[in-house]
């Protein structure tokens, strides 16, 4: 969708109740343009997983354009038995062009306990948001969440890819039924290709990639 413009007020809350299993995608990408006033745009979403259920939150990428300014905030509540996988993808500006400011945090609370709270922040005025140790001038990232409540072993950390075509790392969380998949590319088509490789050394079944469409 070609929104939020500057100053829009959008937000989402969906539940997948007690032995649901819900999957959520959108029909195209989710544009952040400059709108008639300089105001921020927000887009909020909550998602809430009850007892035994499974979500998985797979949308199209999120293209901060030029000019814009968006505030983006995920917050997750999740029973002691929920399974999440939540897939997210953002392309810092189109070819050839700087991208707008971004602003995106996701928190997670499993049981009532946090395992999850990131804030990252791109473009002007951000400072380092370009450097090494943050895009190292890549700009596509994205990353994968997985939470499973009987996760009895996660996997070894493992890395992808090379600099030059973006690189991912899974990892671990604190939480040992959580695993985190981060990272960045010069493309969005490259992007995917990580996050799949990344989804492959996943111990969840039934994922899915909906849509094709590369707006690098």
């Amino acid at each position: 969708m070609s929104a939020p413009l500057g100053g829009d007020r959008l937000a989402l809350d969906i539940t997948a109740q007690a032995r649901t299993q819900l999957e959520v995608t959108t029909a195209a990408a989710t544009i952040a343009l400059p709108g008639s006033t300089p105001d921020p745009a927000t887009y909020d979403v909550r998602l809430t997983v009850g007892e035994d259920a499974s979500l998985h939150w797979l949308p199209q990428p999120l293209i901060s354009a030029r000019g814009s300014t968006l505030h983006q905030a995920y917050r997750v509540e999740l029973a002691r038995t929920s399974q999440l996988l939540l897939r997210e993808e953002q392309l810092l500006g189109h070819t050839a062009e700087p991208p707008g400011h971004l602003s995106t945090r996701l928190t997670v609370q499993r049981d009532g306990r946090p395992i999850l709270d990131q804030h990252t922040v791109y473009g002007t005025p951000a400072s380092a948001w370009d450097s090494p140790a943050v895009l190292g001038g890549h700009r596509a990232t994205g990353q994968l969440l997985l939470v499973v409540p009987d996760l009895d072993r996660p996997p070894a950390t493992v890395f992808l890819g090379d600099p030059a075509t973006g690189q991912c790392i899974l990892a671990p969380l604190a939480d040992s039924t959580a695993l985190l998949a981060t990272a960045v590319a010069p493309t969005l088509a490259q992007l995917r290709r990580l996050l799949d490789a990344a989804l492959a050394h996943l111990p969840v079944a039934g994922t899915s990639r909906t849509g094709e469409s590369d707006s690098s």
